[in-house]
């Protein structure tokens, strides 16, 4: 089966970076992939979670993961006087995790003797012996090969010399990565079946990692009551109702002032940019918090890109149970935030799964709209409703003429009106259309671009004007 990078594919054999920190495994990663994704760092334990990639490595798809550093010894990361030990040992459940499901896995060693380690996760790799590659970076240069060579006597068949960082022997451990897997069981990826994407993004400790952990039936995010666990984007996939579905676990998103690390820097940024690759967003607030002024700052940000977005009201066991409650809730987040009325707004235990149904059956719906494709007779004979039922001011100076509309894409849905006077066109007219779209044409739950344009008649018009006075 010939390949084309292009096309999108399923069943993908999967190789898994794995070694203690700071070897250099997210910038193998990065090299790999010939982009940056996963977050590189001089800080040790910088990569937690598993973060997976598809990638396209001379002419075949993989799936490539990175994977949290294998500490031995379980210290406070970076110095920092935070109970990390704890979350040391979730990544190495993490990891250890990943490797079950690896077609074949990376051994990353840095050049010279090897640590303790090493040689632990040696032994623990022992039952994975076939599928195992050692690769020895940083040694650009010929830097410590002689010392590294010793690490044939732990066993291993071959060993492969390498420099991640600038790129040393790279293109014959891409040789060695194709020749070990299989790849008769890709498929090409049908578009029409392509899975939801769904972003999830918030404050810290809203419950971002629990409620993928939920959705997935896995433990793919290590959930932690420290602020700042998640730090690249965790990727998982699950089915609901015949619907696949592809989550984004993202970092927790603070504001400017608060970040104080170059880590959570790169990781707040690259939670902002995921939602770029997402179709929904589900936008985490403690429920015992209300919507926030991040929270807005947050939605705004999915609103101009045109992402559906759910207001998940997280943690929802805690409230009080009285009467009203939610709709006290509710309302209050529309007072704070009345531009985004049309944002569902859904009580959730991420915990206990309660509300996880009617946020899934929601989410469905909302897809559905972001893809849902307006003809333009259709769109014009409504347009021709609209401004009887509410016609456009008749003043000289706020006088003006819809001519005719259409949609120029979907997911994000973008509509373009005609007008003869596109200045005189007021935002509270472009409201009244944009509600009148959503009402009567199926797009109540999703943002909605409108762009107001010159018509064709009126271009011609004033150019044919500016050639008379060039005259």
């Amino acid at each position: 089966m010939e390949f084309d990078p292009r096309d999108k594919y399923r069943k993908l054999p999967t190789v898994v970076l794995a070694g203690r920190p700071n070897v250099g495994k997210s910038t193998l990663f990065n090299r790999l992939l010939h982009t940056r994704r996963a977050i590189t760092d001089p800080t040790p334990g910088v990569t937690r979670d598993p973060v997976a990639m598809d990638a396209f490595i001379n002419g075949k798809p993989l799936r490539l993961m990175d994977t949290g550093g294998f500490k031995l010894d379980r210290k406070a990361d970076g110095g920092r006087d935070i109970p990390d030990d704890t979350l040391d040992d979730l990544v190495v459940e993490k990891t250890l995790g990943a490797l079950e499901s690896a077609d074949l896995i990376l051994l990353i060693l840095e050049a010279g003797e090897l640590t303790p380690e090493d040689e632990e996760f040696i032994g623990l790799l022992r039952p994975y012996q076939k599928k195992l590659l050692a690769v020895v970076n940083k040694t650009e240069g010929g830097r410590r090969e002689n010392e590294s060579w010793n690490i044939l006597s732990y066993g291993f068949d071959k060993v492969l010399m390498i420099s991640a960082e600038h790129g040393d022997n790279v293109g014959d451990l891409e040789d060695a990565i194709i020749a070990r897997l299989d790849f008769s069981k890709v498929e090409l990826d049908d578009p029409d079946k392509r899975p939801i994407r769904i972003a999830i993004v918030g404050k810290p400790n809203t419950g971002k990692s629990t409620l993928s952990n939920r959705l997935t039936s896995t433990t793919a995010s290590i959930v932690s009551d420290i602020p700042g666990t998640t730090r690249d984007v965790v990727e998982g996939h699950f089915s609901y109702k015949n619907r696949d579905f592809q989550v984004l676990d993202t970092a927790g998103i603070r504001r400017k002032s608060k970040v104080t690390e170059n880590i959570e820097y790169y990781s707040v940024n690259r939670a902002i940019k995921t939602m770029d690759d997402a179709d929904i967003v589900f936008l985490m607030i403690d429920a015992q918090e209300g919507l926030s002024d991040q929270d807005k700052k947050i939605a705004a940000l999915a609103d101009e890109r045109g992402r559906g977005i759910i207001m998940v009201l997280n943690k929802w066991d805690t409230m009080p149970d009285v009467k009203n409650t939610f709709t006290a809730v509710q309302d209050r987040i529309h007072f704070l935030f009345g531009q985004m009325e049309y944002a569902p707004i859904l009580p959730v235990s991420a915990q206990t799964g309660s509300g996880i149904d009617a946020l899934l059956n929601t989410a469905v719906r909302m897809h559905a709209q972001l893809n849902l494709h307006t003809d333009t007779g259709a769109l014009n004979q409504a347009l021709e409703r609209w401004l009887t039922e509410s016609p456009p001011p008749s003043g000289p100076q706020t006088r003006f003429k819809l001519k005719y509309a259409v949609q120029v894409s979907d997911n994000p849905v973008k509509f373009i009106v005609f007008a003869s006077r596109p200045k005189a066109v007021s935002e509270s007219y472009v409201s009244y259309l944009r509600n009148k779209i959503r009402r009567d044409l199926g797009y109540s739950l999703i943002p909605l671009g409108i762009e107001i344009r010159a018509s064709a008649k009126n271009d011609l018009t004033r150019k044919n004007s500016s050639r008379k006075d060039r005259r």
